[in-house]
């Protein structure tokens, strides 16, 4: 069972950047999934995730209108298009996943990706 995150990297504020997670070992239609952050001297803060029962979405309010979210589960695979960044986006940014129908809460979390570093500068 294997999260894989990809996607970082270094961009200046304004730019994009697509993160992806595949998922192998198991199949994403049975697991809620989602992209939690964690930024230096910070906690883990959950940013987005989508429910495997109806689709629905979830955006912590300080990426919402910037990121979104969609998963492909025929390719196994979540991928998170975070626009607009901004500095205070930097973190390094985890896929996680919950045996669970519906949203992930950080409290299900059965696994967890390796991370991927997301930096913003200018």
């Amino acid at each position: 069972v294997q999260l894989q995150a990809s996607g970082g990297g270094l961009v200046q504020p304004g730019e994009s950047l697509r993160l992806s997670c595949s998922a192998s070992g198991f199949s994403l239609a049975y697991y809620a999934i989602g992209w939690f952050r964690q930024a230096p001297g910070k906690g883990r803060e959950e940013v987005s995730c989508i429910s495997n029962s109806d689709g629905s979405t979830y955006y912590v309010d300080s990426v919402k209108g910037r990121f979104t979210i969609s998963r492909d589960i025929a390719k196994n695979r979540v991928d998170l298009q975070m626009n607009s960044l901004k500095p205070e986006d930097t973190a390094v940014y985890y896929c996680a996943a919950a045996r669970k129908m519906g949203l992930l809460r950080v409290v299900d979390v059965d696994y967890w990706g390796q991370g991927t570093q997301v930096t913003v500068s200018s």
